[in-house]
């Protein structure tokens, strides 16, 4: 199939990968736009698990204020230079997850980061209400780990679904970013700041 101009603008258009990435991915996929992007998708995460390892001790702070001003995140991005640092893409990418963070309120990056006992508290709650639903101890256990893992993934910045594209996590924006930008990025931290709320 001939693999034209205005497929790889396509391509490019949805993926943001390089030119010349859309044209290998779309020569390969034989011009399926949907294998294409799913191909771009799997060598970002290629390169984000290359890159894992590296130092991230450049980068910025970006903020996101709300209509209003009664809602703010500050986010800090790491990224291995202060080119990078620089760069648009990558700035973007840190406003809009401020953005997810304001509208969602994850309690921590990863999930390591949950507090155990905030874990330990849910589990108690999950293991009540299915000893009071009266279903058998061996079910319970199964019910209890389910919910906390759904528990998790919902509170887990990393994990969560993206609130501008719920197809996408926070993880799957990052590890294209990564494969875009050529370099390990990573979200160092947050704050959310609300109004009247502790």
């Amino acid at each position: 199939m001939q693999i034209t101009s205005t497929m790889v603008k396509d391509l490019r258009d949805k993926t943001a990968a390089g030119m010349m990435d859309c044209k290998k991915a779309l020569t390969e996929t034989g011009g399926d736009m949907e294998k294409a992007v799913d191909l771009l998708r799997q060598k970002g995460l290629a390169v984000a698990a290359k890159r894992a390892g590296r130092a991230t001790s450049e980068g910025v702070i970006e903020t996101y204020i709300h209509a209003g001003g009664n809602l703010g995140v500050m986010i800090e991005l790491g990224c291995e230079t202060d080119f990078v640092a620089k760069n648009d893409d990558f700035r973007e990418f840190g406003r809009n997850i401020a953005m997810h963070i304001a509208a969602v309120n994850p309690l921590a990056v990863t999930r390591e980061e949950i507090p155990g006992d905030i874990v330990a508290r849910e589990k108690e709650i999950y293991v009540q209400q299915a000893l009071e639903s009266g279903k058998p101890e061996a079910i319970v256990e199964k019910m209890v780990t389910g919910k906390i893992e759904k528990f998790i993934a919902e509170t887990c910045l990393l994990e969560q679904q993206y609130v501008k594209n719920p197809d996408l996590t926070v993880q799957d924006l990052l590890n294209e970013l990564v494969g875009k930008m050529g370099e390990n990025i990573s979200i160092k931290r947050f704050a959310r700041f609300q109004v009247g709320v502790e």
